[in-house]
């Protein structure tokens, strides 16, 4: 038997709640999002680097010949002036002999003194021999003028006299010779480092080339040093000028003459400086990933003001923001509201409460921020981060921020 359901009101005022309920449950709700506004503001595209100051002009002072430096009283960071002297280098001691080579020694000064005899005794034969021409020819002379003799004659005595005068200067130049070579014998044996001699040794001034200061010493202590050994550095530091190795793909957007701004330097606001020189030639260097990257030096000069950056020295660390591009008024929005829709830019603007996909056309970028070139007008209002569940017509609501 059928009842009807007015008979029965408990059951159809539960019926209706159970709907109600399944129908609220199943009701789409609004998507919680974060909201921001499009804004005219300035807007800066640079790249940033890390870099550090470099004295322009810097001088290594390189031993000049063999020898032995004396000790070095110079400290890095003292003052010197144009010609002035640096440091001595003094010829090296001759060495210890030993057993064997005294013995050598030895033995070559008597040779070189036997060599000695030897030419003497030449000199004395040709000088005899130059004497007996000599007179010949004196003796012939009259003879000649007689016409006693032939002119053949007097000619062959003329001959072997100045052959026997050219025999003993032959002869006594042997004799200088050979006592040279004693003498260098007997320097062996009297130079050595077990013998010091007292006479003064001659030595070599190193001066400065430059009024500056000392960058970097080499050598400290007193020691032998060979030619083209570096001792010192000297430079300029109120000269500098700033290195700064980017990658090579942002090197070709940075050109001579561009503005740069030298920040975390240690003081209270940014310096100012232009690149000066774009090295054609780059290098690997590898990141703290353990990646490959070809980069390239880029190479700056201050334009602040010298007072405001004095303080600095020579590879002292800044952090360097070369600007690519720079206006003033500009539309943009962060970023983060960008997504890819149809082989462009889109964004989800707000009407009534629901999504509205708008495509965008887009300028520059610096990261964080994008300019807006068409689309949106200001303060308009976006949606910030938008996820995967926002859809074209999808409602929502905005959530505050805290």
């Amino acid at each position: 038997m059928n009842i009807p359901l007015r008979n029965h009101p408990g059951i159809l005022v539960v019926s209706v709640i159970i709907i109600a309920l399944l129908t609220w449950g199943f009701w789409p709700k609004p998507i919680s999002v974060e909201t921001v506004q499009v804004k005219q503001a300035s807007l800066t595209v640079t790249i940033e680097e890390d870099g550090r100051t470099r004295v322009i002009d810097r001088y290594v002072i390189a031993s000049p010949v063999n020898g032995m430096t004396c000790r070095m009283h110079l400290k890095v960071g003292d003052s010197v002036t144009q010609g002035q002297n640096l440091l001595g280098i003094t010829p090296l001691e001759a060495p210890v002999l030993d057993s064997r080579s005294r013995a050598q020694a030895e033995a070559q000064v008597s040779a070189a003194r036997s060599a000695l005899k030897s030419a003497k005794a030449q000199a004395n034969s040709t000088a005899a021999a130059a004497h007996l021409a000599s007179d010949k020819l004196k003796r012939y002379q009259p003879l000649i003028e007689k016409g006693l003799i032939s002119q053949e004659t007097y000619d062959q005595a003329k001959a072997a006299s100045v052959t026997a005068a050219a025999n003993h200067r032959s002869a006594n130049f042997s004799v200088e010779v050979a006592n040279y070579e004693l003498q260098a014998a007997l320097t062996t044996l009297e130079y050595s480092a077990a013998n010091p001699h007292d006479s003064n040794q001659e030595r070599v001034a190193v001066n400065s080339p430059i009024n500056g200061k000392i960058l970097n010493v080499n050598r400290k202590c007193e020691g032998p040093v060979s030619t083209g050994e570096s001792l010192l550095e000297v430079g300029d530091p109120s000269a500098l000028e700033i290195i700064v190795d980017v990658l090579s793909a942002d090197a070709v957007k940075i050109k001579p003459g561009m503005k740069v701004l030298f920040d975390r330097w240690g003081g209270d606001k940014p310096l100012e400086g232009i690149v000066r020189l774009i090295e054609p030639v780059g290098f690997t260097k590898t990141s703290a990933l353990g990646v490959e990257e070809q980069r390239v030096w880029i190479v700056s000069d201050f334009t602040s003001p010298t007072e405001q950056w004095q303080r600095l020295g020579d590879g002292y660390r800044v952090e360097a923001k070369f600007i690519l591009w720079q206006e003033d008024d500009v539309l943009q929005i962060p970023s983060s509201a960008l997504f890819r829709y149809q082989d462009g830019w889109a964004v989800f603007a707000i009407e009534n409460n629901q999504a509205k996909r708008k495509i965008v056309q887009i300028g520059q970028r610096n990261g964080l921020t994008v300019q807006i070139l068409s689309g949106l007008v200001e303060n308009e209002k976006i949606i910030n981060h938008p996820s995967d569940a926002l859809e074209d017509g999808v409602n929502i609501e905005e959530r505050l921020n805290k």
